[in-house]
């Protein structure tokens, strides 16, 4: 009789553990501990300021960097969204024409690429560019930004890729496929964890 109250109650302790596991594995909580994002205020801010949904930014920010401000990339990309210093100066140029509030103090953008502010602000507006360069294609927009918008164009006009998700194999760089499809696993990661929240709001 012991010997059956013993394993009963093990039995109700390891469903017990199993229930508790299962809740906090399905909560937002875990899996926003388990993705967090950094820079989460000026991500939103700056996306908005350029009607980019925050999310695809911050997508953009964990594949190119892992949220590392330090990251310089061999090819003398820096920062959270891996800018190009030459495209920087041509984005910030853009920018002042357009008076943009954000970086209107902002005197030469090469030397502060590591600054997470003046990063985030440059990407996203390149983001938007790009996006709105694409007629709205958010994945065509998004390898743009991996391979440069020339030759994403390139592509579509001769036919090799037709700009969609479920055809990225026939894009005809592997850095690119794999930056497309990484950037969209994790959109998607994010809309499922941050969406409902009203900060991360597209607006």
């Amino acid at each position: 009789m012991p010997r059956i109250i013993f394993v009963r109650r093990r039995f109700l302790v390891s469903l017990l553990l199993l229930i508790s596991v299962f809740a906090i594995i399905s909560s937002n909580t875990f899996w926003r501990w388990m993705y967090p994002i950094s820079y989460q205020t000026t991500i939103q801010q700056s996306a908005r300021a350029v009607s980019v949904d925050p999310l695809l930014v911050a997508s953009i920010i964990r594949v190119e960097s892992k949220f590392n401000k330090n990251d310089v990339s061999d090819v003398g990309a820096v920062g959270l969204m891996q800018l190009l210093p030459s495209t920087a100066s041509w984005a910030l140029q853009k920018m002042n024409q357009q008076n943009m509030a954000l970086l209107r103090n902002t005197a030469d953008s090469s030397h502060s690429l590591a600054n997470p502010s003046v990063n985030i602000a440059i990407g996203s507006w390149y983001v938007a560019y790009l996006i709105q360069r694409f007629h709205g294609n958010l994945v065509a927009a998004v390898a743009a930004y991996n391979a440069g918008p020339r030759r994403v164009e390139t592509w579509l006009e001769q036919g090799v890729w037709n700009g969609q998700l479920n055809t990225i194999l026939n894009i005809p760089v592997g850095e690119t496929r794999h930056f497309v499809d990484r950037v969209f696993y994790n959109y998607r990661l994010y809309q499922h964890i941050y969406g409902s929240f009203p900060e991360w709001q597209k607006g």
